[in-house]
């Protein structure tokens, strides 16, 4: 436990703390000892800030929800900074987090103090005036073993706050309950079976006294499902699975009966997917809990389905769904399937938003998504019924959605169990989990949007590995791949009309989550490490700020003393820029996490940015003697077991080093590192022993000294 001194900005002092889990499971765990509550502490920050929990209005200056309201609208009532003074913008404070990997959070702002989660789960509280720090709880995740469970990353997408509370999921698995002024732990609730696959990245919600969490894990075999927790104790209030189990055990409710039915084979040892890892909105007066559902385990259908013959597939009930749950049970109300006998890693978990529209001159009211799939969904939220869809991006392996079935018309191109074929939108989707945000005035919704494919082709090889990925697709696919239109962009789609009112492309195709305002304005990080005000009604660039480190994390905005802020986080990382630098200017420094925050005539000073340049080592040295043989072998082994964190050997490297920057003394503990994981308490690295054969991890070092000594020629590193 570390204590310091912090002066706020009202001249009052506190001391705060860093804590340390009481479920550390390293051995100094058992040293941290939990603070009690100090009344000098309560009373300080009592006097500087009022205490009262936070309820989301027009009124309030706050970020008190992940989207800002149960709706998930992100758009702030806030206008003091608007399309004519946002020029102005300038920096009000910066702050360096000490991290390297992604930054994927919505900080949560509660009269004056900020709430953020950072990599490997760790939770603080800043002064959101000055950017000082109040507390830190970190849970101690074990990065040897967690690490590796995390497809996408060992990010964190935010906290919830109610009543005094923070509320926070950690990659192991758990949810907790700690002090808003102290950080104290209040309760802690496991939600995973820890000996499974599964990790939990994303923010619970707050609805109806409870706080609700899913997880992740799909691609290695998992069964998905949501939990509702009573916020005051922690206590389970009901669990909801989304696929249906072994069918021998019993149904947990009609729900999973009713499911079954639309599955075939022994789906169930290899989990059937369905993880609920991000989207959720809440409507009170309907008491529906809104949940979006993610994509298949193993990815192809084929595998899933062995007993099918032919088509139509099975739908494959509740994978890639919008489910309507009964806030005190559970119970599914209604669901949409927007890719039924999902085949692509369509997840439907992207966030939904809750609004009313005028359709056909009737008032409905609605609720909004734009899945990985690449279709902009209207659907009225009190039946499930669909009113519009449309394509947002680029669509190939479907013709349209029939609105009479509801159903995608798929195209031959969508079939990839007869040959490779080239689909788009690829697995990161059209849309990703970074944030949209509806400006009502404007009547837009402001999708981050991905234009990738990928050549999908079936891993004919493929068997279930316990600990790997499952997914039952080749990613070793020599089929030419046209990467020119390979971007990102930031699309204003009119959810009434079904159409884009404007369209900015950005280089990097990963880009950060966006938030609307009542100024007229729409911001937006990106991956060329800039944080971008646009015009809400046209596109135009008003205002922009270099921040060295790329941004995938969406903004906010608050106001204190009658003064507005906008913050966001800039930290790279998460699935696609695990293994994939960012772009421009940005791709020349390094990518520390940092929390910016600004404000009209800000002048803050920026923090000192680092260059760092990558290039191939220089391994004529004769590291190893190479083995043609053990090359060709541990090529594809680098592929299933290194790539998608790694990258390509290139020099191109994400978040996780290309390990053609291996120095040669890491390569003269090759085996220790690889096989043995002794870089895994310090970086997360796993050890594969077990996994792999001495003479494997050996094949994979001839592999990476041949590519890397190829690079350096081809570069002439001296």
């Amino acid at each position: 436990m570390m204590n310091k001194t912090v002066t706020l900005h009202d001249g009052k002092s506190i001391e705060i703390r860093e804590h340390r889990s009481l479920n550390c499971l390293s051995a100094c765990g058992l040293l941290c000892v939990w603070i009690q509550c100090m009344a000098a502490l309560q009373a300080a920050v009592v006097a500087h800030q009022d205490h009262s929990s936070p309820q989301p209005s027009d009124a309030s200056g706050d970020w008190p929800e992940y989207g800002l309201t149960s709706a998930e609208d992100r758009f702030s009532p806030l206008d003091r900074i608007h399309a004519d003074n946002a020029s102005e913008l300038g920096l009000a404070w910066a702050k360096k987090l000490g991290t390297t990997r992604g930054l994927e959070a919505t900080p949560i702002v509660v009269n004056g103090l900020m709430f953020i989660s950072l990599p490997w789960s760790a939770v603080m509280a800043v002064d959101a005036h000055d950017g000082k720090t109040l507390w830190k709880w970190d849970p101690q995740v074990d990065k040897a073993i967690w690490a590796q469970k995390a497809c996408c990353d060992v990010v964190n997408r935010g906290v919830a706050y109610r009543d005094g509370r923070v509320f926070a999921s950690t990659l192991d698995g758990r949810l907790v309950g700690l002090d808003a002024i102290t950080g104290e732990l209040l309760w802690e609730q496991w939600t995973i079976d820890r000996e499974g696959e599964y990790t939990v990245t994303g923010a619970p919600r707050i609805f109806d006294g409870k706080v609700v969490i899913g997880n992740g894990g799909a691609e290695y075999g998992v069964r998905g499902y949501i939990t509702a927790y009573d916020c005051e104790s922690g206590e389970q209030a009901w669990r909801t699975y989304t696929v249906p189990g072994d069918p021998s055990k019993g149904f947990e409710s009609k729900d999973m009966e009713i499911a079954a039915k639309t599955w075939s084979g022994d789906w169930w040892t290899v989990g059937g997917g369905g993880t609920c890892w991000d989207g959720f909105a809440y409507d009170p007066e309907l008491k529906l809990l809104y949940v979006g559902t993610g994509n298949a385990s193993p990815w192809t259908r084929t595998e899933r389905n062995r007993e099918t013959k032919g088509r139509p597939w099975l739908d494959n009930l509740y994978l890639s769904c919008i489910l309507a749950l009964h806030a005190d049970t559970g119970r599914v109300a209604w669901y949409y399937q927007t890719t039924p006998g999902d085949n692509w890693d369509y997840t439907a978990v992207q966030q939904m938003i809750l609004t009313d529209l005028k359709l056909g001159g009737q008032d409905r009211k609605v609720i909004m998504q734009a899945p990985k799939n690449g279709f902009f969904y209207v659907l009225d939220r009190a039946t499930g019924e669909l009113l519009s869809a449309e394509p947002y991006t680029e669509v190939n392996w479907a013709e349209r959605i029939d609105l009479e079935t509801g159903r995608p018309v798929e195209t031959e191109v969508s079939d990839y169990s007869s040959g490779p074929r080239d689909i788009k939108p690829g697995p990161h989707g059209g849309h990703n989990w970074q944030s949209m945000s509806y400006h009502p005035k404007q009547g837009l919704v402001y999708i981050p949007t991905i234009e990738a494919r990928m050549i999908y082709r079936q891993d004919r090889s493929w068997n279930y590995r316990k600990g790997d990925w499952n997914v039952a697709v080749d990613f070793d696919n020599p089929a030419p791949v046209n990467t020119e239109k390979d971007q990102g962009g930031l699309v204003a789609w009119d959810p009434v009309k079904q159409q884009a009112a404007w369209r900015i492309s950005h280089p990097n195709r990963y880009n950060g989550g966006t938030m609307a305002t009542a100024g007229d304005l729409v911001f937006q990080g990106n991956g060329e490490a800039e944080l971008v005000a646009y015009h809400a009604k046209s596109g135009e660039v008003l205002w922009s700020f270099f921040t060295g480190t790329a941004i995938i994390a969406p903004p906010v905005t608050y106001m204190i003393g009658g003064e507005q802020y906008v913050s966001v986080l800039a930290g790279w990382g998460g699935s696609y820029g695990l293994a994939n630098p960012p772009s421009g200017e940005a791709a020349e420094y390094f990518q520390e996490g940092i929390l910016y925050t600004f404000k009209l005539g800000g002048k803050a000073s920026s923090p000192t940015l680092m260059r760092q340049f990558r290039t191939a080592q220089d391994l004529s040295d004769a590291v190893l003697t190479l083995d043609s043989s053990k090359v060709e072998a541990g090529n594809a082994l680098y592929i299933q077991h290194c790539r998608r964190c790694h990258g390509g050997i290139d020099g191109q490297s994400g978040a996780i080093p290309d390990l053609a920057t291996t120095v040669p003394a890491y390569h003269k503990l090759w085996h220790p590192i690889v096989s043995e994981g002794m870089l895994a308490a310090a970086k997360g690295m796993p050890g594969f022993k077990g996994r792999l054969t001495l003479e494997e991890i050996d094949s994979i070092q001839h592999f990476v000294v041949d590519a890397t000594r190829k690079l350096a020629q081809e570069n002439h590193v001296p």
